[in-house]
Parts: structure tokens; C-alpha cells; sequence
């Protein structure tokens, strides 16, 4: 079978440095040209600057039907290859064969004109796709009701708020059936519910045999979406391959990060307490590599402040993620009401979590210190919690994470139910002589 995408050998590469010149008239450039010729050559050859590659040495092919991710960290080339899929930007080596009309969605209202109306955009947005006026038509109500902006639709979108722009623009792009379909991540300026809605709308159109390209920082749709995954990293292609595996090989690139808290840069916040560190134990202060499921477990914030902070009305906090970045619990003192009296320059801030209700995975614990709503330092992807098996509910038995993200204990009893047509006995009131 024919793919619907080949690409081979792609690469684009851009200048950096390179002097920026403003733009000169005719009349400047000849003038100059005729006064110094030599001189306006050697000035050229001093503007190039230094070369980057932002894609290079990319080669896969994408089957018709087939909803493939695309993931890696910004800078990774996502965007760039895109581009060059969507004939926006040509490539610098390689080359891309396409067999079908594409529809892009690479930037909230790309190819919208912000003085017409949402009606008058439909049409155009659907004429720049390739698609008859007849086409437009037939589709135009589903488009219009499943963009949820009916009572909008002849307003000038100028007047749209983001939202609506990119519920629109979707719209418009998934259902005027283009073969290939290319999503950025726009999806993150819409709400929760309407992502969900274009999730399913694009699992939807790979069902109807049309084919997806998906670039996302969110792993919990990538692995809901897609069954085969491109991890990019600085322009090439590290990974490519099965939507579980090539999501463990993404998220491996941050655990080497994890080690030294302490020297991490990739931290916000004011930098008047810094957590140095991060550690789990046991009751007993033991640091622990594995915990157990059930297994009371602290997780120590090791911070050190600055020497004129003396606040103490300090928030701190950990969330514990999967691996695919989808919360499993929140925690801070606040939630618990616990205060601090005065902090000492070097100590710890200790979440005692008892009888640790995670099934045996992996996970990834996020930090924050906070103060009157503002960050004095956080980071992403600061530890792993690992976790492995124990008896949690005393039958021998634990559910693996692939059935939930927690585990919950609780107590099953049975009642019967009055036969039907039985008529169902009140209990006597006491005191009641019958």
C-alpha cells in the first residue's frame, strides 16, 4: 500500500547571526552597487551568519489512516517539520511526497481574516483548503454547531475571543475532509470539554480512513490517540515506534535532569528559599530508591533560604504524576491546615503520606514553594517515586496501574432486594405493641 506521507532524508536548516538588514529601494540598491560593487558583495558574504539545522537526516512514512504523534521538547523541530508538511517553509535537503489534500492547524485563525464574519470565514478557510462551494455548504451546520459559536457565526471574528477562534478553526479543518489532517498544539487554549471533542473528532476522521499527524505535550493523548509515535530531539528522529514505548523514551530525556536538584536551572519563582534537594524515606528517616504500595513514605523538600527571609507564612507543595504527565494527587500544607513557625535557614518541609496508595509504577513528583500566591521557587520533573508491589489489601493481590492510578480500600457487604411485587415490611416503631 501506497503511503500517504514519505519522507525522506529531510532536513531545514536556518542562519543564525546573520545581520538584519532593513529593506532598501531600488534606487538605494543600485546606487550603492555602482559606488562600491566589491564592497557590496563582501558585505553579503559577512551577513550569512552561522547555520543551525533545525531537521536533518528525517525519514518515515505515514500509512493512510494512520493518526501518528509527533512529541519532543520545544526546540525539538516539531513545529519546522510541520511547516514543511503544510508548504509553508521548503526544505534545505531531503524531500516530502504527499499523496492527498492536507488541512493544517498549525496556529489559532490561520488563514481566518479577522474582518469578516465566522460565515464568510468558513468559506474562505474551505476555499484555501481546496474544497468546493458545494462541499462548504453540505458541512457548513455541522461545522458551525460543533464549533458551539451558532449564535456568533455572522459576527466579524476580530470580536472572537481565543477560544472561539480555535474551536472555529478546528471545526473548519476537521470536518471539510482533507486526506491529511496536521494539528499543532493548539489544543491546549480550549477548554477541557472541547478537548475532548476534538480528541474524539480526530480519532474519529483516522477511523474514516483519513490520516492524522498530531504534535502534542500532552502524553496522556498521544497515548490515547496514537498508535505509532516520532520522538524528535534537536531535528532528529530518536525514537519511532510504538506510542508506549516512544512515550518511556521521551520522558527518559528528563530523568537524567532529576539527579542534582540543587543545580537545575529550569526552576521559576523569586529564589529566596531554593529546594536543594529531594528525598523520599521511611518512618525510620531511611532514604528509600523503591516504596511500597501501602507503605508510609515522607517526601522531603531539602530547602535552604536566603538570610534576610524570615517569612514563615510559606506553601509548600508536591503533585505526584504518571508517566504520560496525568495528575495522580496534590498536596500542601494548606490542605492540612499545618502552619510553620519560624523557618530555619537550612531545613526540610516533610509530606508524610501514610499507607502510599499507588499501584506499582513509576512516577514523577513536581515541587513549589509558595508565598501570597506567588512562586519563590518550583520545577517540573524534580524526582521519581518508584513504586513497587505489596500485599495493599491483605488478599494478595494489587491491581497494576494500567487499571487506575490509585488505590482505594474500601468495604463490599450484600443486601438482598424484596422480590418483585413483594410488598417490602416496615420495621415497627419502638414502643409499638403489636
Amino acid at each position: 500500500m501506497k503511503p500517504m506521507i514519505r519522507i525522506d532524508n529531510l532536513g531545514k536548516r536556518y542562519r543564525i547571526g546573520a545581520r538584519q538588514n532593513s529593506y532598501e529601494t531600488l534606487r538605494e540598491v543600485i546606487a550603492g552597487a555602482v559606488r562600491s560593487p566589491l564592497g557590496s558583495l563582501t558585505r553579503r558574504r559577512v551577513s550569512r551568519g552561522d547555520a543551525i539545522w533545525a531537521l536533518k537526516g528525517l525519514n518515515f512514512d505515514v500509512e493512510p489512516g494512520e493518526i501518528i504523534g509527533i512529541i519532543g521538547k520545544n526546540g525539538a523541530g516539531k513545529s519546522t517539520l510541520l511547516k514543511i508538511l503544510s508548504r509553508i517553509t521548503e526544505p534545505s535537503a531531503g524531500r516530502v511526497e504527499m499523496y492527498g489534500r492536507a488541512g493544517s492547524l498549525l496556529e489559532v485563525g490561520t488563514g481566518f481574516h479577522p474582518e469578516l464574519t465566522g460565515r464568510e470565514n468558513v468559506f474562505l478557510n474551505g476555499a484555501i483548503l481546496g474544497m468546493k462551494r458545494r462541499e462548504i455548504v453540505r458541512k457548513f451546520d455541522e461545522i458551525v454547531a460543533f464549533a458551539e459559536i451558532e449564535r456568533f457565526v455572522d459576527t466579524p471574528v476580530k470580536r472572537y475571543s481565543s477560544g472561539m477562534y480555535m474551536r472555529l478553526a478546528f471545526s473548519v479543518a476537521a470536518h471539510l475532509e482533507p486526506e491529511i489532517l496536521i494539528v499543532d498544539e493548539v489544543l491546549a487554549v480550549g477548554d477541557e470539554q472541547f478537548q475532548k471533542k476534538c480528541l474524539g473528532k480526530m480519532g474519529e476522521v483516522g477511523k474514516h480512513g483519513r490520516t492524522v499527524l498530531f504534535v502534542s505535550h500532552n502524553m496522556a493523548a498521544v497515548s490515547n490517540l496514537c498508535r505509532r509515535v516520532v520522538v524528535l530531539d534537536a531535528g532528529c528522529a530518536t525514537f519511532i515506534g510504538a506510542q508506549d514505548e516512544a512515550v518511556a523514551h521521551y520522558l527518559a530525556g528528563f530523568r537524567g535532569a532529576t539527579g542534582s536538584v540543587r543545580d537545575r536551572a529550569d526552576r521559576v519563582g523569586s529564589g529566596e528559599m531554593r529546594v536543594v534537594a529531594v528525598e523520599v524515606r521511611d518512618g525510620r528517616r531511611q532514604s528509600l530508591e523503591t516504596v511500597a504500595s501501602g507503605q508510609d513514605v515522607d517526601i522531603c523538600l531539602h530547602y535552604e533560604r536566603a538570610a534576610d527571609f524570615r517569612h514563615s507564612n510559606v506553601i509548600a507543595g508536591i503533585c505526584v504524576k504518571t508517566q504520560t504527565d496525568v495528575p495522580v494527587f496534590l498536596q500542601h500544607n494548606r490542605l492540612t491546615r499545618g502552619e510553620w513557625g519560624r523557618l530555619p535557614q537550612r531545613g526540610a518541609f516533610i509530606c508524610r503520606i501514610p499507607r502510599l496508595p499507588l499501584p506499582p509504577s513509576t512516577y514523577r513528583v513536581t515541587f513549589s514553594l509558595m508565598r501570597n500566591g506567588e512562586y519563590i521557587d518550583a520545577m517540573d520533573d524534580a524526582a521519581e517515586l518508584n513504586v513497587t508491589g505489596s500485599d495493599f489489601f491483605g488478599s494478595g493481590e494489587v491491581p497494576p496501574a494500567t487499571h487506575g492510578s490509585c488505590l482505594v480500600d474500601a468495604e463490599w457487604r450484600l443486601e438482598a432486594e424484596p422480590e418483585h411485587g413483594e410488598a417490602e415490611l416496615e420495621p415497627a416503631a419502638a414502643g409499638v405493641q403489636t
